[in-house]
């Protein structure tokens, strides 16, 4: 199953690693420095020019991805939880 992370993107819902919601997280430090540096290293991917609501962490390829989405940290869970089936 894929988790849909807004535009035209998806993800395999078992590469996911952490659905993050990106307001509250910029009150820590270390969050922010792992923003930074994963932008810097080029594991960061935007998938729209809208302000992003939320960050997903994946493991893409044997890599970490970093997904800035659109869509709300509530609604992505949401989402994995339908898929799984209210877990």
């Amino acid at each position: 199953m894929f988790l849909h992370l807004g535009e035209n993107v998806v993800v395999p819902i078992n590469d996911v690693i952490g659905i993050f919601d990106i307001e509250t997280s910029m009150y820590s430090s270390d969050t922010i420095q792992f923003l930074r540096m994963a932008e810097e290293d080029g594991f960061v991917e935007r998938i729209t020019k809208d302000k992003p609501k939320s960050f997903v962490v994946a493991e893409v390829d044997k890599k970490s991805k970093v997904y800035l989405s659109p869509i709300s940290s509530a609604t992505l869970t949401k989402r994995t939880k339908i898929i799984y089936g209210n877990l």
